[in-house]
């Protein structure tokens, strides 16, 4: 759900309840559109987060810091003076609707006590972070809005502060039942859609929610004559709702979190939602975290997705080239019989002939064949050029076959690579596929003529860690580069498992000897899903102990062989993977 007036009048009074009269030490820019109050009260560190991205436009307070530029950006700095060491006077929302104001008393230059406010307006891409002198003047933004990009409002330093627009909606804080009930008169006769349109501050989602509470359906249509009784308990709804605790997390059908609510949503089952007891900002936190994280993650494996998708294809058009080579060699046999019997009949040939028919004394039924001529040269000189054309074709057929080889076993790294950049949760396993990468020439070298820092050590990720039924852990790699360090650094009676003849992770059971078959089970279930063949309905899984698998010299990372397997089958399962205890991610 966005962030709408309902779920923002919960952040606000959580957050007036636990920083009014804390101390601002510190103000970061880490981001564009992203700013971080560290503030000191009642004894705790505090870290507040205000963000005017257009998808994610949000205050709560968290826990998860993020590194700042060298150069703070001029509007950091300008509230760094205007904001640090001053006290949190007060915090509210306006009129029930998407804006936040923060009062902080600071003295200023002039050593006078001077109460700034702190304006978060969340209105989607037209999202602001603004700081408001206490005589209503905008002191600076950190979006600037002139008449060019709007004609109603524009918020630049030095202009009067103004408001958005009012859309002629009710404050659902302030409004009566009597107000409410000619809204719900003049907005009918669908509920959640008169809520929506009338009260500020709603969502749909939010609306939906109230009208299933009034009506016990969220499709719920009502009569014009029961719009009293339905503006009376609406009244008392919203009036009850700063009670409603805790917040919720909406699962999807994977555990994720989808959504995030500020209290229990009755139109949907129990189940599918998990509380978060610590409050409005620890839920926010969690829901927009991990979708930030998802986001990042694929931002950053995009342009090497990118990358790896272009050398694919590169290689497949390498293999129907050599394909080719290695078709038109069948035929250099035949040129090698055409230059054999020219040989043999060069005393009944003359020079200038087109063609010639001769005697095939490799047919078993001694038939003739037609051999073509080119009449400039002699016949001698004809038989020699059907031999080159032989070796030419012989060697062309050696080498497309040496070098399809090749091509198969680096498509056959690629493609692992394209599974493992689906595995990535951090950025540490990007930047070793990264590297990876780039020692075999499959990203551009950087052409700035920027003086490069020193690179620092690359840090090594760790594999998935799982606790199988049997409590036994079960060790899952990433890359291929986690593939190595963990299939070297295993005992050789440790069980090590595969997707057969595709690339994938290498699991490994720690277990001294064979496993209990559960375990066995669920490794193969990880070792089936975290392959190509994830989508598959059937995988077949090879395992076998640690000893007997090997790494070739000079094989690429990842890239092993192995005897003494035996096979399973598996059918992925993404709800059974996400069963199993995951210990380290």
């Amino acid at each position: 759900m966005p962030l709408d007036g309902i779920t923002l009048g919960f952040v606000c009074r959580e957050l007036a309840a636990r920083l009014v009269g804390g101390r601002v030490d510190r103000v970061q820019q880490p981001e564009r559109d992203e700013l971080h109050l560290l503030i000191r009260s009642l004894g705790e560190n505090h870290r507040l987060l205000l963000c005017a991205g257009a998808h994610h436009a949000r205050v709560h307070l968290t826990d998860a810091g993020k590194a700042n530029p060298m150069q703070p950006p001029m509007f950091c700095m300008l509230l760094r003076k205007h904001l640090q060491g001053g006290r949190i006077a007060a915090v509210r929302q306006v009129a029930g609707d998407r804006i936040a104001e923060i009062d902080v008393d600071a003295l200023d230059e002039l050593g006078e006590a001077r109460t700034r406010t702190l304006v978060m307006e969340i209105m989607g891409r037209h999202s602001n972070i603004i700081l408001r002198d206490a005589d209503g003047r905008v002191i600076d933004a950190i979006r600037h809005v002139d008449a060019g990009m709007s004609r109603v409002r524009e918020v630049r330093p030095g202009l009067p502060y103004a408001y958005p627009p009012a859309q002629g909606k009710l404050d659902p804080h302030a409004a009566m039942a009597g107000g409410l009930e000619g809204m719900l008169r003049a907005q009918g006769p669908r509920l959640h859609k008169a809520l929506l349109d009338g009260v500020a501050g709603l969502s749909p989602q939010a609306a939906r929610e109230l009208a299933f509470r009034l009506a016990g359906d969220e499709e719920a249509a009502f009569a014009p004559d029961s719009s009293p009784g339905i503006a009376r308990r609406l009244r008392a709804l919203l009036d009850q709702l700063p009670a409603f605790a805790p917040p919720v997390l909406l699962l999807n059908e994977e555990g994720d979190a989808a959504d995030v609510y500020p209290f229990a949503q009755l139109r949907f089952s129990a189940d599918c939602q998990r509380p978060v007891p610590g409050g409005m900002s620890e839920a926010l936190d969690a829901f927009y975290r991990a979708r930030d994280r998802r986001e990042r993650i694929a931002q950053r494996t995009a342009s090497l997705l990118q990358a790896v998708r272009t050398h694919i294809e590169r290689c497949e058009k390498k293999l129907v080239l050599q394909q080719e080579a290695l078709d038109a060699g069948a035929r250099m046999d035949q040129w090698r019989i055409c230059g054999e019997l020219l040989t043999a009949n060069l005393h009944r040939l003359e020079k200038g002939a087109a063609s010639a028919a001769l005697e095939n004394f490799y047919d078993p039924e001694g038939g003739l064949i037609t051999v073509a001529l080119d009449p400039k040269y002699t016949p001698a000189q004809n038989a020699q050029r059907y031999f080159k054309r032989y070796q030419k074709a012989r060697s062309a057929q050696r080498i497309a076959a040496e070098q399809m080889e090749k091509t198969r076993a680096e498509l056959a790294w690629l493609e692992a690579q394209q599974d493992d950049l689906r595995k990535c949760v951090d950025d540490a396993e990007i930047e070793e596929i990264r590297a990876m990468l780039a020692a075999q020439g499959c990203l551009r070298a950087s052409h700035s003529r920027a003086k490069p820092r020193k690179a620092e050590p690359l840090k090594h990720s760790r594999p998935f860690r799982y606790r199988s039924s049997d409590g036994i852990d079960m060790y899952v790699g990433k890359n291929s580069a986690q593939n190595d360090r963990l299939t070297a650094g295993a005992r050789g009676d440790h069980t090590w498992l595969h997707a057969k003849d595709m690339p994938g992770s290498h699991v490994l059971i720690a277990h001294e000897g064979e496993p209990p078959e559960p375990t066995l089970r669920e490794a193969a279930l990880l070792a089936a899903y975290y392959s190509k063949g994830f989508a598959s309905s059937r995988v077949p899984v090879d395992y076998a102990f640690r000893k007997h698998v090997k790494k070739p010299g000079g094989a690429q990372p990842g890239h092993v062989t192995y005897t003494h397997q035996r096979t399973l089958w598996v059918a992925p399962d993404e709800a059974a993977v996400k069963r199993l205890e995951l210990l380290d991610a």
